[in-house]
């Protein structure tokens, strides 16, 4: 039997969350800033610059959605408290708002962890990189499910993924490959996934059966507009020219369209064969340089007010965020309930929401 008061408390508790959301989001800052965007779209040399057009159509467009979304779950919230007045304790009517109710809080839910993420670059599309580790072929196949994972979890949430460099690996599986990660907060969401991620199997490549450990690494940047605060010298670059490897047609394989870059500073090597043109490729790989030093400049920081505050890192035995562990324990259907012993089906599948909004709930 439904309980009219158990309804009515859920509706309040939900009311308190929208509040919390709407103190979040400073809808009254976000409408003003809206009205702003509007009266630069209206100018008459609006669309003389292209690109500075495009990124303001996209912040306009992104606050419309946020500040309809957020009026659009009050308004439901203020229907299900209507129609639990007109209940009167009909079983039917009283199921039905239990079921509306459950549907809100879901959304209401999926609201509040969006609004979590604040930081400077949360709401910055992603790069993400997939480095095969120690585990030869086992590691190459571990990095292939792990980018299918990624692409399963990116079609879910509706995210454009657009590949930007790809290694095969030698016997199977993928050596190495980079992919942009295109939509509302991909950077504040995927951030929670960099480190080492670690596979625990019975492998396919072993006559013998023998259960393997595979190691990946996952890099996670936000992509960063050219008109950043990252300033690169060019005495500081060295670029490589290379013929692009795999399917491209003859002008992609017959000219030294990709680009290496190597920052001679840091280290840090960057590099492009998705485009067709070598000027392309070059754009493509100073952009993913630029968010590389960003998101180092972020970790020093981090690390310099760690350090300030007196905290001290553990030094341990490998890195990994995560364990995969498929064998030697019985696979559970439900990845909820054992992250440690998901199913493989739902690796494959990308079914990550789950993790990630409670690496979020902690993290913040």
């Amino acid at each position: 039997m439904i309980q009219t008061d158990e309804l009515k408390l859920n509706i309040k508790d939900l009311q308190q969350k929208l509040n919390g959301i709407g103190e979040s989001l400073n809808i009254p800052k976000l409408t003003e800033e809206l009205d702003s965007l509007n009266q630069q779209q209206h100018k008459a040399d609006f669309w003389e610059d292209v690109k500075n057009a495009q990124q303001v159509s996209q912040r306009a467009k992104n606050i419309e959605d946020k500040i309809a979304r957020y009026n659009k779950l009050c308004k439901q919230l203020a229907d299900v408290g209507d129609l639990l007045d007109m209940c009167d304790g009909d079983e039917a009517m009283l199921a039905e708002t239990a079921d509306e109710l459950a549907s809100l809080a879901e959304a209401v839910n999926e609201m509040h962890v969006e609004t979590l993420l604040s930081g400077k670059f949360d709401g910055n599309n992603a790069i993400l990189t997939l480095h095969a580790g120690a585990g030869g072929t086992e590691a190459q196949d571990w990095v292939q499910m792990l980018y299918r994972m990624y692409t399963r979890y990116c079609e879910r949430r509706g995210y454009k993924l657009t590949v930007l460099d790809y290694l095969d690996g030698e016997e199977a599986g993928i050596k190495s490959v980079t992919f942009k990660v295109e939509g509302p907060n991909a950077y504040g969401y995927l951030k929670a996934e960099k480190g080492v991620h670690r596979l625990v199997r019975i492998s396919p490549f072993d006559a013998n059966k023998r259960r393997h450990t595979s190691f990946a690494s996952l890099e996670v940047m936000p992509e960063l507009n050219t008109d950043s605060e990252i300033v690169i010298d060019d005495k500081d670059l060295k670029i490589d020219t290379y013929r692009s490897s795999g399917a491209g047609g003859q002008h992609v394989n017959k000219t030294e369209s990709a680009i290496r870059i190597t920052h001679l500073p840091t280290g840090i090597v960057v590099s492009c064969q998705n485009e067709r043109s070598q000027i392309q490729n070059r754009e493509q790989a100073m952009n993913m340089l630029r968010s590389k030093l960003a998101e180092l400049k972020e970790r020093e920081q981090m690390e310099e007010a760690a350090s300030i505050k007196g905290e001290i890192k553990k030094i341990e035995w490998g890195s990994q965020i995560r364990s995969y562990v498929f064998c030697p324990y019985t696979l559970v259907k439900d990845h909820r309930t054992n992250f440690e012993n998901p199913n493989v089906a739902d690796v494959m599948d990308g079914n990550l929401q789950p993790f990630i909004e409670d690496y979020l709930s902690k993290a913040y």
